[in-house]
């Protein structure tokens, strides 16, 4: 037999035991998410063991009992409440995403370029607020927001999430800035482009990656953070979708259909961001390119 035959059955090989860790480490994965989808469509209320996720009596009945759950008005007609419930989450995260990134970028350009009085303990300061949980702010924020009157509100929960958003965005970019050679920068000033025309067209572009990155981790943070949540919002109306899915599991009894349809709708928007995300980010990496 000769070396390259014997080369290309050590390379067949190899690939077939990689494929066959890339189908385990998937369906490892995917098995969790196969039993919400079987719970979401099985007609019994409640879950049986089994090896294969497989819907019993499928229905959508769970589905259309939380997706068209009604708030009753008086005096007029009933309003849509998961709805709403489902658009105060997407509204809430993405502004919280937004407020995240247009404060972190230029905190973080200054951080990464400039050097000036207090930056090392401004940048201390911040990482000393990332070390406390959220639920031990919860309190002091109650307290701000209700002496603003912002208590049950979307931009009240905005702010409560904005600070923790802030400092998480401004360390994820500053160390993109960073990584970006400032050669690109001079030679944009060097050809007549001012500091803020450089930044512009040429740091954005090569860090938008790393923006939609952080903008993503931010809406996620957002969309399923629970404590505050709850604790700030009163009016169920007001509810966001982490709030809604708890109050199906309770201390006595759970409604495991109707919390499973409930994740696999919500997950809905979250997939579709991702999707968008990622062509923003392909196209990102490829934005700040220097041509030699």
């Amino acid at each position: 037999m000769s070396a390259s035959g014997q080369g290309r059955r050590v390379s067949l090989a190899e690939s077939i035991g990689a494929h066959l860790l890339l189908i385990v480490a998937v369906a490892f994965a995917l098995y969790p998410v196969l039993w919400v989808i079987s719970l979401a469509f099985s007609g019994a209320v409640e879950p049986t063991a089994r090896v294969i996720p497989v819907p019993i009596e499928p229905t959508l009945e769970h589905l259309r009992g939380v997706a068209f759950s009604t708030l009753e008005v008086p005096g007029g007609p009933d309003r849509w409440l998961f709805g709403l419930q489902l658009a105060n989450s997407i509204v809430i995260s993405l502004a919280t995403a937004l407020v995240g990134v247009v404060i972190a970028v230029p905190t973080a350009y200054a951080l990464a370029r400039f050097e000036f009085v207090g930056k090392d303990s401004g940048v201390r300061a911040l990482l000393a607020t990332q070390m406390f949980p959220a639920v031990a702010s919860a309190i002091p924020l109650y307290i701000i927001l209700d002496g603003l009157g912002l208590l049950g509100t979307r931009s009240g929960l905005v702010l409560c999430y904005a600070t923790t958003a802030v400092p998480f965005a401004i360390f994820q970019l500053r160390g993109a800035f960073e990584t970006i050679p400032r050669d690109l920068e001079e030679a944009a000033m060097v050809d007549g482009a001012t500091r803020f025309e450089a930044f512009l067209k040429v740091v954005l572009p090569a860090a938008r990656p790393a923006i939609a990155v952080t903008a993503l981790f931010a809406f996620m943070s957002a969309y399923n953070e629970f404590v505050l949540a709850h604790t700030m919002l009163g009016r169920e109306e007001m509810y966001t979708v982490p709030v809604v899915l708890q109050r199906y599991i309770s201390e006595f009894s759970a409604d495991w259909p109707k919390f499973a349809a409930g994740s696999l709708i919500v997950s809905i928007p979250v997939m579709i961001l991702f999707y968008i995300a990622q062509r923003h980010l392909i196209a990102g990496l490829t934005a700040g390119g220097v041509k030699g």
